[in-house]
């Protein structure tokens, strides 16, 4: 990713230098998992550890990789200039390229689900302290864009709260899936390396052997990962679109947060535009980009084929540094959001009382008007307010039919906002737990 949607922690992950760090500690815990077993001399084993310190040189890989035109062998030989030709000669023993580049690749999407889930929890943070900030600030629901009934903002963070904390339970379970390493030579059989070099270096790298590999470790738990960035990055896309409508001029019930010298456009200067939620939608879409390509990449010949390769180089660094930086931009704007309550009762009060039009419905049902009869009797007094922006409740009151059904005191209690926030504390209990 470029750097204007990277931060620094998640790119070093995916850095050369991280890379070829995390290769020369795959081969030396693996030599002395050898060393250990007696399949190599103990003295070559420590020999190796010689580089521990050693600032691996990129471009000189890169030099080798030009001629060899492979990147493990160019990696090994420089090791070797480092170690020496005659030390070095059993690093590797037994091994093939998939062993060195698969464990590492887990080890980096484990360091980078790490990143992530920390992310989620500082996201989740910021929601659960707006959510009882307006608990009971009053909004009205919207379905299909048109007003529906009350609502609170406590109840629109809240959920998304609830979603967020279930992608955060995604990811641990990805990161958990994903946390897996193969030492186990050219097909899986562990013909030329004994299982327990696997077990030792997976140990190390705080990873767990894979069960069963071929010359790869299976490609559906990439998939299971990279499809739980997806759906993170949906939620992303999720609350950024309602901060989008709340933002719109003709709405304006919450807005991001505008510094001082910012600029909206460069020709209307009254403009203040949504572009931080905007630049999520943008950026949640890259990271979905991921995801049909992990699955695709399950499906490989035989025993290994390198169709998932290119993927994978890409797929890695470029979701997991966008997720990164859009959570933290996410939590940045809910944390700063300016929530305008006054303008929330004003739209809800644009077409006076037409919001209560359902507990009218049910209380002449309750009345025994039957339901098409009661229907009728709502609509016909709520589109004169559509159509006139007269009061709802002045209507019913007008409307004989309806006076007659349920009397002026019962009509007029069906007014009350409080029934519709009556359960705000309830649904409270079942997000955040008892308080």
């Amino acid at each position: 990713m470029i750097p204007r949607y990277s931060r620094p922690e998640m790119v070093a992950i995916w850095s050369p230098e991280t890379k070829f760090r995390i290769w020369y500690e795959i081969e030396a815990h693996a030599c002395d998992a050898m060393a250990d077993l007696g399949v190599i001399p103990r003295e070559n084993a420590q020999a190796v550890w010689k580089a521990k310190d050693v600032e691996f040189d990129v471009a000189r890989i890169d030099e080798i990789e030009a001629e060899t035109k492979h990147d493990v062998i160019a990696f090994l030989t420089h090791l070797a200039e480092h170690v020496g030709s005659e030390e070095a000669r059993f690093v590797h023993q037994g091994m093939t390229s998939s062993d060195v580049l698969d464990t590492c690749f887990n080890v980096q999407l484990v360091r980078a689900a790490d990143i992530l889930i920390e992310d989620a929890k500082a996201l989740l943070a910021a929601l659960k302290t707006r959510a009882f900030e307006h608990k009971n600030t009053i909004r009205i629901g919207r379905s299909h864009g048109i007003h529906a009934e009350p609502t609170t903002m406590g109840l629109t963070f809240a959920r998304f709260y609830a979603e967020m904390d279930r992608n955060l339970r995604r990811l641990q379970t990805a990161r958990e899936e994903i946390a897996t390493g193969a030492i186990s030579g050219a097909v899986g059989t562990f013909a030329n390396i004994d299982p327990a070099v696997e077990e030792h270096v997976c140990k190390e790298l705080g990873l767990e052997p894979e069960p069963i590999s071929t010359q790869v470790i299976p490609r559906d738990r990439h998939a299971a990962f990279f499809a739980a960035l997806g759906v993170v990055s949906s939620t992303v896309e999720n609350i950024a679109t309602e901060i989008r409508h709340m933002q719109r001029t003709e709405v304006l019930e919450a807005a991001e947060f505008f510094s001082m010298g910012q600029k909206g456009s460069s020709a209307m200067p009254h403009k203040k535009n949504p572009v931080l939620t905007e630049n999520l939608t943008g950026l949640a879409r890259l990271v979905r980009m991921a995801v049909v390509p992990a699955l695709e990449n399950v499906a490989l010949w035989h025993e290994r084929d390198i169709s998932h390769s290119s993927v994978e180089r890409n797929i890695g660094p470029d979701a997991t540094i966008t997720l990164d930086f859009a959570l933290a931009r996410l939590t940045s704007v809910i944390e700063k959001l300016l929530v305008y309550p006054d303008n929330m009762l004003a739209n809800m009060n644009k077409f006076p009382g037409l919001v209560m039009s359902q507990r009218v419905l049910l209380a002449l049902t309750q009345a025994g008007v039957s339901r098409e009869d009661s229907y009728k009797m709502v609509q016909r007094n709520a589109l004169k307010v559509w159509e006139t922006g007269c009061d709802f409740k002045g209507e019913l009151l007008a409307d004989e039919d309806v006076v007659k059904a349920l009397g002026v005191e019962q009509i007029e209690e069906k007014f009350d906002l409080g029934y519709h926030t009556k359960h705000v504390d309830t649904i409270f209990n079942r997000v955040f737990g008892e308080s």
